[in-house]
């Protein structure tokens, strides 16, 4: 079995490390490249090591384009402007790229999505399995459901989180916009404050929490007259995202261009 050469970068951070270690473990996949940024006092020290999880012969380098030719799929969870650098170089050689990062303006959605015409992109809010069947069943629940409930969408993360709301809730609402046949954007709400009058019957709100050391918390609730439905996910560790991006690069090394979603990797669409 040839295993698809892997890179991760941001690999000093939280989600790094955990991809090291999920690609350390993987039967599909071998790290061969580790990222981390330029003039890092870490540059040149051992990935394995840097993850806990003893040499592994793999140095950290403080640029892309110094192994660029190292690895066949990379694996970005890093900050927006770092993956579109980074997806910018990954077109140009024709390397995949697996992108869990979030916090993307419109116009840098544009700009990183223009380059699924010439290499393969697998792009998600979120990489766990679990989550993935959530979105499914939320479309499904909200096309049997119909105009009849009220739609509510509740997250809570950690506090070192920059986003909100999450990139997951995001995907959440899109679901059951989808399956309600409305345009997100049109009837999302951020926030309540104040006199807001009763509510309209389209919205979809969102609340957010920031604290702790939380994964992970995502509920949507679907609220009628006498009942509510509600399909949580709630992550206790960030292995479930690692695994997962990990498997999507595997799956990603056969295609040359196109842009998937996990849900793609999951065989769900």
């Amino acid at each position: 079995m040839v295993l698809t050469r892997i890179a991760v970068t941001g690999a000093v951070g939280r989600m790094g490390k955990m991809l090291i270690e999920a690609v350390t473990l993987s039967s599909e996949a071998e790290l061969t490249a580790a990222i981390v940024l330029p003039g890092s006092s870490l540059v040149g020290t051992d990935a394995g090591e840097l993850a806990g999880l003893g040499a592994n012969g793999v140095k950290v380098c403080g640029d892309l384009a110094e192994v660029i030719n190292d690895f066949d799929v990379l694996i970005d969870f890093t900050a927006p402007d770092a993956t579109l650098a980074n997806a910018a170089l990954c077109a140009e050689y024709g390397k995949g790229i697996v992108v869990g990062t979030t916090g993307f303006t419109a116009e840098e959605e544009v700009a990183l999505l223009g380059y699924q015409n010439v290499t393969s992109i697998c792009k998600a809010a979120n990489f766990s399995t679990g989550v993935n069947v959530c979105l499914n069943l939320l479309q499904k629940a909200a096309e049997i459901l119909g105009d009849d409930y009220d739609v509510e969408i509740y997250e809570a993360h950690h506090r070192h989180k920059v986003d909100a709301p999450s990139g997951t809730a995001l995907a959440m609402g899109q679901s059951v916009a989808d399956g309600l046949d409305r345009d997100l954007k049109s009837v999302a709400v951020y926030g309540r404050e104040g006199q807001t009058g009763a509510r309209n019957k389209e919205t979809i709100g969102f609340a957010t929490v920031r604290g702790g050391d939380v994964v992970g918390d995502h509920t949507v609730m679907f609220l009628g007259d006498g009942e509510r439905i509600e399909i949580t996910h709630k992550a206790t560790s960030r292995m479930s995202f690692a695994r997962g991006a990990v498997r999507a690069a595997a799956w990603l090394s056969s295609k040359s261009t196109g842009l998937y979603e996990m849900r793609d990797v999951l065989g769900l669409k």
